[in-house]
């Protein structure tokens, strides 16, 4: 599914190249948030274009609203954080954050014709409504204990 280009290295060794299409992209998109086709076109379109030909984004070009984008593709697992040290030539360290596409999870959420059942998107509302209910239900003994102690402190 996903375009391989083939290019040669040094002393004549092939390399492949796996490239991420705006098709692609976008039907992963669609396929693991749950969203139209054309609200994830749309989206598939900017994150490309952050991207470009590069697999990774050095975090400080993006805009904050950006950056939530970005967030909420994290949790759906179409991309990954990650930091590099670099050592300056006056013995400092210089921190750089960066965002990586997952090349491999895109492909395979892209043949995956099926949305994601437990898509954070999706259930998001879902949650709310069952936190609501279930807030108290789930706290254990040894919590329900501690408050009671503490109260009587009181």
């Amino acid at each position: 599914m996903m375009l391989k280009i083939k290019m040669r290295g040094r002393g004549n060794t092939k390399i492949f190249i796996d490239i991420i299409t705006l098709d692609i992209m976008s039907k992963a998109i669609s396929n693991r948030i749950g969203i139209t086709k054309e609200k994830s076109r749309r989206i598939a379109e900017f994150i490309l274009d952050l991207f470009g030909y590069d697999n990774r984004i050095i975090d400080n070009v993006l805009q904050p609203e950006d950056r939530q984008l970005l967030y909420m593709l994290e949790a759906e697992g179409l991309l990954s954080t990650g930091r590099e040290e670099v050592k300056l030539y006056d013995g400092r360290e210089w921190l750089t954050h960066y965002w990586q596409l997952k090349k491999k999870y895109i492909a395979e959420y892209a043949i995956n014709g099926k949305n994601k059942k437990n898509s954070l998107h999706l259930n998001k509302s879902r949650n709310k409504s069952n936190l609501k209910k279930n807030v108290y239900s789930n706290l254990s003994d040894d919590v329900w204990n501690m408050r009671k102690i503490l109260r009587k402190s009181l």
